[in-house]
């Protein structure tokens, strides 16, 4: 006999990426906050390297603040470990596999404070992209470095991080255009990938499953809808490859196309939102793009401008859209299609269950953080806030994402692409088109005004 504690829905949500990123993410924050309310900061634990010129004094300023660093890696394996051991790893695995992780990203941080990186891209998540694919596809990786790489967890306390630097006023404002451009994203870009895909002559299940992994968000949507239509046992494996291929694809081509255009940096981050097919992916899209800010000539805008639109458009706009494609969808399969003795019976808690929590853990830390603001002035906010409680969670997003990217890259091979078969990557790739040109018209050419003037 099950106690309450016990019931399955506690037990299965406490063993969750979702329910430990948001517990690990709203754990930074609220500590930052009750530090700074207490005349402290995180930022001695949150450390980031300063610019340098030289390899002497990156290397020099490595060793003075290795005890930071340590201490950094010691919190982030401590609370990160936890949540292994609940979703099952095996602790001692993961935590040598995040040791390598930890290590090879210091040194991507610290080669990101080089005082030419910005000049030659070098964003610390793509670099750790980039490093990871060479990585995993020129050499051979122990099996025991895989329990580490949880590309999802990562990104996930990343996002709820990224909540405590986006402002609560923004977010209300700028949410409902976000959620109105997602929807039509969405719509169209779904329809486009399942009437392709029929066509090409796949099942109902398999064009439901690649269409949700490109409307909405890519990795995550493919799993939820994959397992609300009862799709086969590979078709899900499938769709999340293509998507991981074409995330890659546009986190290099989309700032690249956006600079050429001359976009703002606000209209940028919302056509890599309306277009990316991952979070970490557009993330570092958003980035790399706000860096051009002040550096690349007729490219107007702050760097966060991208990032926050970036922002409404992937979290708030598209993201929200998983728990309504994979209830509409699981109740078409089995009203409409024909049975293939899976379970996708439609139930009251089913928006709930595929609903990406996370999501809540970056509204709350959107509400604590302004909480905190408003018991300050304009003033002491700029001169306090921003310092001792913004740009130390800033930092702690940065070293997220950069996990999560050197993760993506580790866990890529491209010879798995081979083993999709053409039909698939058609469709999805349809959808791509559409989903590019049709985000391009909508942030440029509907919204490009609001989205310039993002924040103002």
């Amino acid at each position: 006999m099950s106690t309450p504690d016990s019931s399955p829905a506690k037990s299965s949500w406490f063993r969750t990426e979702d329910f430990w990123a948001i517990l690990l993410g709203l754990g930074f924050v609220i500590a930052s906050a009750l530090l700074v309310l207490n005349g402290s900061s995180l930022k001695w634990l949150a450390v980031m390297p300063a610019k340098w010129t030289d390899a002497g004094a990156a290397v020099q300023q490595l060793f003075q603040s290795s005890l930071r660093y340590l201490a950094l890696f010691a919190v982030l394996a401590a609370a990160l470990g936890l949540g292994a051991r609940a979703l099952g790893l095996s602790v001692g695995r993961f935590l040598l596999s995040f040791a390598v992780v930890f290590a090879v990203t210091t040194v991507i941080i610290l080669l990101g404070a080089w005082s030419e990186a910005g000049r030659y891209t070098l964003e610390p998540p793509l670099v750790a992209l980039a490093v990871g694919l060479l990585i995993s596809n020129f050499l051979p990786l122990p099996a025991w470095l895989g329990e580490g790489l949880r590309v999802e967890y990562y990104v996930k306390v990343g996002i709820v991080l990224l909540g405590a630097t986006l402002p609560l006023n923004l977010l209300l404002s700028a949410g409902p255009v976000a959620i109105g451009q997602a929807a039509v994203v969405s719509l169209v870009t779904f329809g486009v990938i399942f009437f392709v895909a029929r066509r090409l002559g796949l099942d109902q299940r398999f064009a439901a499953t690649l269409g949700a992994g490109g409307a909405v968000c890519g990795v995550s949507a493919s799993i939820a809808v994959a397992g609300a239509v009862g799709a086969k046992k590979e078709q899900g494996p499938v769709a999340i490859t293509i998507v991981v291929f074409w995330a890659i694809v546009m986190v290099f081509a989309l700032p690249l196309l956006a600079r050429a255009f001359g976009l703002p940096t606000g209209v940028a981050g919302a056509w890599i939102g309306t277009s990316e097919f991952a979070d970490a992916a557009g993330f570092a899209a958003a980035q790399t793009y706000g860096g051009y800010a002040g550096k690349v000539a007729g490219i107007a805008g702050t760097p966060e401008d991208a990032v926050n639109a970036f922002t409404l458009m992937k979290v708030i706009g598209r993201d929200l859209w998983v728990g309504i494609w994979a209830f509409v969808l699981s109740f078409i399969a089995v009203s409409r299609w024909s049975d293939t003795g899976v379970d996708t019976r439609v139930g009251a808690g089913v928006v709930w269950r595929r609903f990406p929590k996370f999501v809540l853990g970056f509204l709350l830390s959107s509400l604590i953080v302004a909480w905190v603001a408003s018991t300050y002035s304009a003033a002491d906010f700029k001169r306090v806030l921003e310092p001792e409680l913004i740009a130390p969670l800033k930092n702690l997003r940065v070293w997220a994402f950069t996990f999560c990217f050197l993760c993506i890259g580790l866990s890529t091979r491209w010879r798995d692409l081979a083993a999709i078969g053409r039909k698939p990557f058609l469709a999805f790739t349809a959808g791509v088109v559409v989903n590019v040109l049709l985000g391009y018209f909508l942030s440029v050419v509907v919204f490009g005004k609001y989205w310039s003037t993002l924040g103002r």
